[in-house]
């Protein structure tokens, strides 16, 4: 079995690098314009090959509601995702709620304060209302693995900012990447990124081909990638020294943004007690 990425997949990748590293926070009429809104629906293009945006938006720390329209969102104009008596991403920019209880007596939302600041959050309650049986299961597994996509351009690009910094910064008369405390510390961060980049694109594949394995492969991957993000942020900010620990320097940035998506649809414990159940049963 061919595991590499298709030349058009590699083209795309490509091509989102390139366009988000110029525009990192596009409207979504730019991303209408590259044909990315609908990619899911259009029948052109499956979860795998939207799984290559999906990181390269995780690079930039794209501030959006791109990911939640693509993987929650039916056809049509207005961008939606399920969720029910919780926090809800990009609250603000949505129109309206929906639920498939009709019976539900509706439902009021409110925006809170975050400490990332380039990620805007709501509380919404909903009263009465249940998702459709199958719905949110659905929904939910595509979430896990585009969250675990999305962590892997988190790590991936914080492991990068860390290693030019200890390739180019001398202390003592030496590269401080020379140093073990510093060289051991990114090989720990780059090896967990490389990791959870395989088990992402395994969740992302078994999204795609509906497999057997689909729920056992997006825990593994939210959980590894989410903390791999974490610890690539961390070792990152140690190796910048002071300068990684400034409100200038973009790292506090990405930490954030890792911190939060470890917490989301759950904590690494949680969906590995999901495949230890799932293997023990």
């Amino acid at each position: 079995m061919d595991f590499s990425f298709s030349p058009e997949q590699e083209d795309l990748r490509r091509e989102a690098r390139a366009f988000l590293e110029a525009n990192p926070s596009p409207s979504m009429e730019q991303l209408t314009e590259l044909g990315w809104v609908g990619i899911l629906r259009s029948g052109d293009f499956s979860f795998l090959d939207a799984a290559v945006i999906f990181e390269e938006l995780g690079r930039v720390l794209y501030d959006g509601p791109y990911v939640l329209n693509e993987v929650a969102a039916q056809p049509g104009d207005d961008v939606w995702s399920i969720e029910i008596d919780g926090f809800v991403p990009h609250l603000e920019k949505v129109t309206r709620v929906l639920t498939a209880d009709m019976q539900g007596t509706g439902a009021a939302g409110e925006t809170v304060a975050t400490v990332d600041e380039s990620l805007g959050l709501g509380r919404l309650s909903a009263n009465g209302t249940e998702p459709a049986e199958g719905t949110w299961e659905d929904v939910r597994r595509r979430l896990l693995a585009a969250l675990a996509l999305e962590a892997v351009g988190i790590g991936s690009r914080a492991t990068e900012m860390a290693l030019a910094y200890a390739g180019g910064r001398e202390q003592f008369g030496r590269k401080i990447g020379s140093y073990q405390a510093i060289a051991h510390s990114l090989v720990d961060a780059y090896v967990a990124v490389e990791l959870s980049r395989s088990l992402a694109y395994w969740a992302a594949w078994s999204v795609a081909e509906q497999d057997e394995q689909v729920d056992l492969a997006v825990a593994a991957a939210k959980s590894q990638a989410a903390e791999a993000a974490v610890l690539a942020c961390e070792k990152s900010i140690q190796a910048h020294g002071g300068i990684g620990f400034t409100w200038e320097h973009p790292l506090h940035r990405y930490y954030k943004r890792a911190l939060w998506l470890e917490g989301a649809l759950g904590y690494g414990r949680e969906h590995r007690a999901q495949i230890a159940d799932s293997l023990l049963s």
